[in-house]
Order: C-alpha cells, then sequence, then structure tokens
C-alpha cells in the first residue's frame, strides 16, 4: 500500500505528496519522460493578489539549488536511459539551474520560449522589475541521461547503470551479433569487410567495429553493399536475409526518440502564447500546445510521462491527448483536487493514435 493518498485516471497516475518524499518510491528506468516546472525561486510575488508562498520557500538561492539537485538524483534514477528531461526555469535562475542539473544530467540545450510581450499586467506589479528590461521569456532546459547515445560512454552513469548497460547489449545485438554471426557463417572477418569502407586516406575505419559492439547502426547502402559481398564471395546467396528496415526499427525503438517537423517549433526558440487569467488556472500553468509539442518531440505513444511538480496536470493533459501514460506528483492538496477534477473530464484525443506531426497536421506554433 503506498503510503500517499493517489489515483488513476485511465492513464494518468496522481499523486498527492512531497516530490522528495514519492520519487524513491517509483521504480527505477520506468519513465521515458520527464517534463517539470518547478518553482523559480522568488519568481513570483504576488498571483491575482494572493502571496506565491511556494516560490518562497527557500531562505536562499544555495538552499534552493540544493533541494533542486536532489530531486535531479531522483529523476536520474527514475529516467530510462533513452528518456529526456525539459525543466523550465526563469531567465534570472536559468544559468545557476543550468549548472547543477549538469551534475546529473547531459544538457542538450537551453530553449527559449518566447512570450508574447507585456501579455499580462499582473507581472508588471513589482516596480524594480520596470527599473529593467522586461522578462519575455522563459528558459527550458533539455537533457538526456549521460551515457546516451550522444553522449561519452565513459561519463557519469550511477544507480541505472545496470538497466543502461543492458540496453547498450540488447542494441549491440539487434545489428552487431547478427552481423558476427553472418560473418563467421560466410568465413569472413571483420577487418575483411572493414576493407570494404576505406577511410579518405585509404586505410581502415573503426565502422566496423562500431556496428559490432552496438553505438551506431550501418546505413542502408552499406548494409546492401555487405549483404552483396557475402552473396558473392563463396558461391551462396542466403546472407543477411533479415530486412535492413526491421533491424533499424528495432535498433531505433532503444534510442532517445526525438521528432520533429516543419509544422511545430524545430528550433531553440520557441513561441506559445501564455495560459489567459481564467478561473481556477495554477500561477504557472503552462499551455497545452507547448506540452504537446514537448511529449510528441522527445516520447513515442504508449510511453510514460513524469511531471513531479504538477500544477494542475497541465502536462498530463497534455500526454493523455498525445497517447502516453502519465505520472503526477502534487504537495498542494488544493491543486491535487483541481488535478483529479481536470483529468476526471473526458478528452478527445489529438490523433488515434497519436503520431509526430505530419505536413497536414495544424501547426504548433502559436504567433
Amino acid at each position: 500500500m503506498s503510503p500517499f493518498e493517489e489515483v488513476t485516471i485511465g492513464d494518468c497516475r496522481l499523486i498527492h505528496g512531497d516530490a522528495q518524499a514519492v520519487l524513491p518510491t517509483l521504480p527505477e528506468a520506468s519513465v521515458q519522460l520527464i517534463v517539470v516546472d518547478p518553482p523559480y525561486h522568488r519568481g513570483k510575488l504576488t498571483h491575482a493578489g494572493e502571496k506565491v508562498l511556494w516560490d518562497r520557500q527557500w531562505p536562499t538561492r544555495e538552499a534552493y539549488l540544493s533541494w533542486l539537485g536532489g530531486l535531479a538524483q531522483e529523476w536520474q534514477r527514475v529516467l530510462t536511459p533513452n528518456g529526456s528531461l525539459y525543466c523550465f526555469a526563469s531567465p534570472q535562475m536559468a544559468a545557476w539551474v543550468e549548472v547543477t542539473l549538469s551534475e546529473t544530467f547531459a544538457i542538450l540545450q537551453r530553449i527559449t520560449w518566447r512570450k508574447p510581450p507585456f501579455s499580462t499586467k499582473a507581472e508588471m506589479v513589482d516596480k524594480e522589475t520596470c527599473r529593467r528590461f522586461f522578462p519575455a521569456s522563459e528558459a527550458i532546459l533539455f537533457a538526456e541521461q549521460y551515457g546516451s547515445d550522444s553522449t561519452s560512454q565513459d561519463a557519469l552513469i550511477t544507480e541505472n547503470a545496470s538497466y543502461w548497460t543492458a540496453c547498450e547489449r540488447l542494441k549491440g545485438r539487434i545489428f552487431g551479433a547478427y552481423l558476427k554471426a553472418e560473418f563467421a557463417r560466410a568465413g569472413v572477418t571483420q577487418q575483411q569487410i572493414a576493407t570494404l569502407f576505406p577511410s579518405v586516406s585509404g586505410g581502415l575505419t573503426g565502422c566496423v567495429s562500431n556496428w559490432l559492439l552496438g553505438y551506431k547502426c550501418p546505413t542502408p547502402e552499406q548494409y546492401h553493399v555487405i549483404r552483396t559481398h557475402l552473396n558473392t564471395c563463396n558461391g551462396r546467396a542466403d546472407y543477411l536475409r533479415r530486412e535492413y528496415e526491421d533491424l533499424r526499427r528495432e535498433y531505433e525503438d532503444l534510442r532517445r526518440p526525438f521528432t520533429v517537423s516543419a509544422q511545430g517549433p524545430f528550433t531553440d526558440v520557441w513561441d506559445f502564447a501564455t495560459m489567459s487569467m481564467t478561473p481556477g488556472k495554477h500561477p504557472a500553468e503552462k499551455p497545452l500546445p507547448l506540452l504537446r509539442h514537448i511529449i510528441q518531440a522527445s516520447s513515442r505513444p504508449g510511453d510514460v510521462v513524469l511531471d513531479c511538480c504538477m500544477g494542475r496536470a497541465s502536462t498530463l493533459d497534455a500526454a493523455r491527448e498525445c497517447g502516453r501514460k502519465g505520472i503526477g506528483i502534487e504537495h498542494d492538496g488544493r491543486w491535487y483536487q483541481a488535478s483529479v477534477r481536470r483529468l476526471s473530464q473526458g478528452v478527445l484525443p489529438l490523433q488515434a493514435p497519436a503520431r509526430p506531426m505530419a505536413a497536414t497536421q495544424a501547426p504548433l506554433m502559436l504567433f
């Protein structure tokens, strides 16, 4: 039995509790995408005349970053080796947050969410804000696990090392073990195959070694060259019978998903309209189009999306619209109940099933 109050609505699990206490109860490597909008630390003063205490609960910046670093350790543990992290940050704190997260994650990019300038007068209540350039953006830190495809094999890998290693071995079996077995069956060596792909200088390249180890996969053209060579070297024609596309699809399923198109923001500057001040809105609520874009770009249908600072469950709402599962954690009872009410309402999915954005799909960018 969970010590926390929780409810499951469809494919979404909502948990009422403090993230520091709840996250350690989640299984290791059980989440494919984390989208989190933590308190910004003194980023908001008031909301509709109400003081925002949850944003000002740390006495110093160091205390706030220590709290965030503790959460990041748990994010690293529950995120799959091929998962992605998107963490929102205020312009004032983004640099500090990025350094803190880099101790646990490989930072891929700092994305700028460019909001319509002066979209709300509520953001201009502080006189000191008017003594500098008005902030019309927020930062989103996009990161992956150390040890993923685009980071060093020797980089920091901690609690989920065994799972990550298992994934690497599985990738090696998809192309590597199959190629190695076919080489042996044909009576050729790795070096003989390497001569088919000379370097610019004429020497041997390391591409074949990378294929056998599972670090990379050959291109369709390279696969065809190997198949032709094996099927002509000793009079037989039954080598590499598995189709390239089948192997590639298995391999890609183990890599970090990343799908963008010309119909949505594919640069590191995103234009999305902010949430209007409607009744029941959370003071830090993010727009659904922005969240849908993140979820569609960095997860696959059926994946699990985690938001441990759930607020009013915008992330989970976007996740279920996109055909994903969701886990949301919220310590404030009022917002937890608001999330339960929101997700209890019916929803029409964007696609059935959700797929990467196509050319005929409406653009996600809002100007």
